[in-house]
């Protein structure tokens, strides 16, 4: 650095003589390392791969400002409604005169008119709604739980505090559960009647077949929805197929009340146990607007224990004028993400693929994207990449990372007792990057160009 920072002044000043001192030659040193940073950052002077990526390409590099966390805002109709029973001091569901009267009622019945389930049980979280699912369908401690081997942490966490063992099946490089290696795992546990599928980053397998495959081993099949609000198959929103579903109002879904879950069902008597679980005592349940009558409940109050897993009233204020809106947030997501899609497929060419549909989704949700970087590219070329969307603002994730929640590796509670070859090689590679609804539509051009400039520079780093 210190020759080329010579040559400069040289060649400015080529028709002078350039005479100069040690003194200032070694002055002239020193102020050239203390105006590079890697005399603070790097005190090697070795470059890191960022850097050594950044400078192998020669051209201006894209910078995001903007949180990729960013949640969707409560709509003032929800602050509202929230605000008054704050002042009211009602914010336990049941603290009403009727069921009409109650806002977790009311959320519960506009839940179930949009997917179509006849009942309908609000919760503190999606994660108490899986468990439950399990409990309500008969899960006795120490039965086997078939899910997938990619999903999110809380699935298996569910499992565990149902009392279940999961025996996790493969999925796919769409992201899915395989039905191969379903139909493979049921034959090699006879004893497993249980099968929890997720539905992650709304990708939905093939949920005929699957269902097909249950039914053949008389294994009850439960769907977690958590990520496949407003995603339908053939024509129906997902969690038909199961026995039972839950859906998610955490902080990044579709609907935001920080912490937040549905279970809903058409079965009567998983709905009545649901409710009792939850938190319907004595005879609360008349409280309710969506479970069956009484005669279902009989004595399950007194049979079964209270978990006190209730939504409070504040929750389900925010989530109902967010109901109102889902189609219209829908689709504005998904016409952001075709046009990543086209923008980044069009410059990325075979050095990405993205997963795609399987036939029989009729309407999906694309509130994230996902891809599967090359088996050309190297994994440490894959780091770099990492390392260099980070740099420019753009945190994506790599699904297979050593700390990511969603690698199978990091379920030290529920371990895989089989080796699981093509999740572990699909998860080394599937990068994921959420797609903030908040954000402007030019973010998106944004996001496009820095994974683009990102892997285009960490293929070309050596």
């Amino acid at each position: 650095a210190p020759k080329r920072y010579l040559q400069r002044i040289t060649h400015k000043n080529k028709m002078a003589p350039f005479n100069v001192s040690k003194f200032a030659v070694m002055a002239l040193i020193a102020l050239n390392a203390m105006a590079s940073s890697d005399a603070y950052v790097n005190p090697s002077n070795k470059p890191t791969s960022v850097e050594s990526a950044s400078t192998s390409t020669n051209i201006k590099r894209t910078f995001i400002n903007r949180d990729i966390k960013t949640p969707d805002g409560v709509p003032e109709e929800g602050i509202k409604e929230a605000m008054e029973l704050m002042a009211s001091g009602r914010m336990y569901r049941y603290n009403v005169p009727s069921a009409d009267k109650s806002v977790v009622s009311l959320c519960e019945q506009e839940v179930v008119d949009y997917t179509g389930h006849k009942y309908c049980v609000a919760l503190n979280s999606c994660g108490s709604a899986i468990m439950l699912m399990m409990k309500t369908a008969g899960l006795e401690p120490g039965d086997k739980v078939m899910s997938n081997a990619f999903t999110f942490g809380a699935v298996p966490s569910a499992i565990e505090h149902a009392g279940g063992k999961a025996v996790y099946v493969e999925s796919n490089y769409d992201h899915v559960m395989c039905p191969d290696d379903l139909e493979a795992k049921l034959a090699a546990h006879p004893d497993c009647k249980f099968c929890l599928i997720s539905h992650m980053r709304g990708k939905v397998g093939d949920m005929d077949r699957i269902a097909d495959i249950c039914e053949k081993n008389g294994v009850t099949l439960l769907e977690d929805c958590a990520h496949s609000l407003g995603v339908y198959w053939q024509g129906k929103h997902t969690g038909h197929k199961g026995k039972a579903s839950a859906i998610s109002s955490q902080s990044y879904k579709m609907i935001n009340s920080g912490e937040g879950g549905f279970f809903l069902t058409d079965d009567a008597e998983m709905a009545a146990k649901c409710a009792v679980y939850a938190g319907a005592y004595e005879g609360l349940a008349a409280k309710h607007l969506t479970v069956p009558g009484p005669e279902v409940f009989a004595d399950l109050p007194t049979q079964i224990p209270n978990y006190s897993l209730r939504m409070s009233g504040i929750a389900a204020a925010v989530i109902r004028p967010q109901m109102k809106t889902l189609q219209e947030r829908i689709e504005k997501y998904n016409s952001r993400y075709y046009k990543l899609c086209e923008k980044l497929e069009a410059r990325l060419g075979d050095l990405i693929s993205i997963p795609k549909l399987t036939p029989g989704v009729t309407q999906m949700v694309h509130d994230s994207i996902q891809f599967n970087v090359s088996p050309d590219v190297t994994e440490e070329q894959i780091q770099v990449f990492l390392d260099e969307c980070k740099a420019h603002g753009l945190p994506v994730e790599l699904f297979g990372h050593k700390s990511n929640a969603r690698n199978f590796v990091n379920w030290g509670f529920a371990p895989a007792d089989e080796p699981l070859p093509r999740t572990a090689a699909m998860l080394s590679r599937a990068c994921d990057c959420r797609m903030p609804l908040m954000w402007d539509d030019e973010d998106f051009d944004d996001m496009a160009d820095v994974i683009c400039e990102s892997l285009e520079a960490a293929v070309n780093f050596n």
